[in-house]
Formats: C-alpha cells, structure tokens, sequence
C-alpha cells in the first residue's frame, strides 16, 4: 500500500507538488560537455523536487506535515519514494498510476551550478489532481499549503486557492518561472497567496526589474509578503514598506539542487510556530544553506543542529546591527485578508 492508514490527521503543513527521483553527480573533476564523458566517485540517488526537499525539512524540524502528489506503479520498489514514507509524511490522498513510471531526474552538480535533465509525463494534467475530493478534504486540513509545482493552466488553480482562503489557511508558492505563463495570469494566483518564494533570477524575470530590492517591491504590489532568495547573499522579505534581510551560512556549495526548496521548508516551519520575520528569514538560510553544502538531502538539518545555528545567527546579528531597509512604498495591511 502507498498510503498510510489515517484517522483523520491535521496537520500543520501541506505540501502540494511533483515527486522525482533524482539521480545526482557531483564533485566533477570539470565542467560536462557535450561529446565528453565525465567521471565521478560522487554519486547519490535520492527524493527530489520542491515537493520533496520542503517537506522534508519541514518535517525533520518537528512540523506535523504531509505531502499530495502523484507516482507511478513502480513507487513501492523506489528507495527514493521509501525516503519518503520513513520520513514520517502523511502520503494519504496521492495519486498511484499504473500507466507511467515515477518522474525521474539526472542531476549534474558543478562547482556552484548544476544542470537537470527530466522524464515526466506522469506530471502531464498535474492540475487535475486538484479535482479530487479526497485532496481537498486534506489540504482544508492543514494549517497551511505550499505549492511547490510548475505554474500551468492557471484557471485551475482559482477556485481551489479561493476555497483554502475562505476556510482560513495561510497559503505559499514556489512555482519557479515558466514563460509560457503571462505575468497577468501568475499575477492572478499569487494574489491569493500570503508568501511566494522566488529565487533572484526567477524574480527578475517575473517583475521586468534588474535588482532583487526592485524585484521584491514590484512582487509586494501582488502578495502580502514577498520573499526573495538571493543564493550565497541570503534572503530578502517585504512587509509593509520595510525590507528584512539576512544572510546564508558560510558553507561551500556542494549540490545546490534544492536548496531554495530546503529554504522553503524551514521558513515555513519557522513561520508555522509564531517566529518574526528575521528568524523565519534565519531559519529558511539555514537549511538551504546546510542542504546546499551535502548532495541532495543529506545536509538538511534536525532540530538539535537548527537551534545551536538559530542562536547562533541571531547573536551575529545582534553584533552586527539592523538587517532592515526602509523603502519608499506605503505601508499596506499586511497579513490581513481582503
């Protein structure tokens, strides 16, 4: 069975999105190129996606957390799908199919980069998993939901976030950026969302812009508090005309394949339990930070190793004064629903 038996379980966190598995070199002794071959000693097979890696991190810090996806016939041999069920997420409500195999991903890591190359047609009509009455009973369960899947056909999208409003729940993204979407339609979606969490690149490309403070203000326009993650320098955030920010852990990069992903899941943890905004910032830099420095998911911290750098990050902080910046934007009402 895939799913495990439940009696009706709340949960703090859910998370919506595609199931990979990766399969993950590193520690290249050069940059691939075509028509080369490239050896490695690195290698690791392991669950990949946005879906994955924030629930995850999520999860080993102590967030009651479960996860709506869809996996192929093969799922219950996958050691990468067997990651997922010993890390204690409620996989009730995902979709098995028996016409395609798990998505699968080829993960090449380079010094700082890394390429990916994808087989999914499982994910086709990802959407209509929406529809299903069984994963909208779980996601009105949850105190919040992520989203953390490619943005397309947007008009399914609406009535669900719609619905997650009415009922009260917090709701984020991670979509990434896809240009076959209009900036009008993902506007449309992200108006319903209380945080989204684009990376610099993808924010520029987004807003029209050229730096993450002017990208940050154009986003706040559309959501509630937009966050920004600029890699090695850390994360931005925006509420209410002021800028928070603070910076990443100084690790070097091994595998940074998921590492925005890891970010997510440990400011939404972070967020889940009261914290203010610099420490949702902190704790989101801290497990992207220690994921980025191990392949795949090995570096994601528990909560012994997140509290001893949470306090140690805020110390630093306190010696090194504010990490805020006022800006020229109004202020707005926040995270009060409209």
């Amino acid at each position: 069975m895939m799913a495990r038996a439940s009696s009706e379980p709340k949960f703090d966190l859910v998370v919506f999105g595609e199931f990979f598995s990766d399969m993950i070199f590193y520690r290249l002794p050069g940059r691939p190129r075509f028509g080369e071959e490239s050896k490695t000693d690195s290698f690791l097979v392991s669950p990949g996606g946005g879906l994955s890696t924030t629930a995850i991190a999520a999860s080993r810090l102590g967030t009651a957390t479960g996860i709506v996806t869809r996996v192929g016939a093969d799922a219950d041999s996958l050691p990468t799908w067997g990651e997922m069920v010993r890390e204690k997420l409620d996989t009730t409500a995902c979709e098995y199919r028996k016409d395609h195999p798990t998505a699968l991903t080829v993960c090449i890591a380079y010094n700082t980069d890394r390429m990916m190359v994808t087989h999914d047609p499982i994910n086709r009509r990802f959407e209509d998993l929406l529809e299903k009455e069984e994963v909208q009973r779980k996601l009105a369960k949850a105190r919040h939901v992520h989203v953390a899947c490619a943005l397309r056909r947007p008009a399914k999208w609406l009535p669900i976030l719609r619905r997650l409003r009415d009922q009260g729940l917090t709701i984020s993204a991670d979509f990434g950026w896809n240009p076959e979407i209009s900036v009008n339609q993902l506007i449309s979606i992200i108006r319903h969302c209380d945080f989204i969490f684009p990376n610099e690149h993808e924010a520029l490309a987004i807003t029209g812009t050229t730096s993450a403070i002017a990208a940050l203000e154009k986003l706040h326009d559309w959501v509630r508090i937009p966050v920004v993650k600029v890699g090695v320098k850390g994360a931005l955030l925006m509420k209410d005309g002021e800028v928070y920010r603070q910076p990443s852990l100084p690790f070097p990069v091994v595998d940074a394949t998921g590492a925005g992903d890891a970010f997510d899941g440990g400011f939404l943890h972070a967020f889940l339990r009261g914290s203010n905004w610099d420490d949702c910032l902190r704790a989101g830099n801290i497990c992207g930070s220690l994921a980025a420095s191990q392949p795949g998911l090995q570096g994601l911290p528990g909560p012994q190793e997140f509290h001893r750098w949470l306090t140690a990050m805020r110390k630093s902080g306190a010696k090194a004064g504010t990490n805020r910046l006022k800006t020229g934007k109004a202020k707005t009402a926040g995270m009060k629903r409209k």
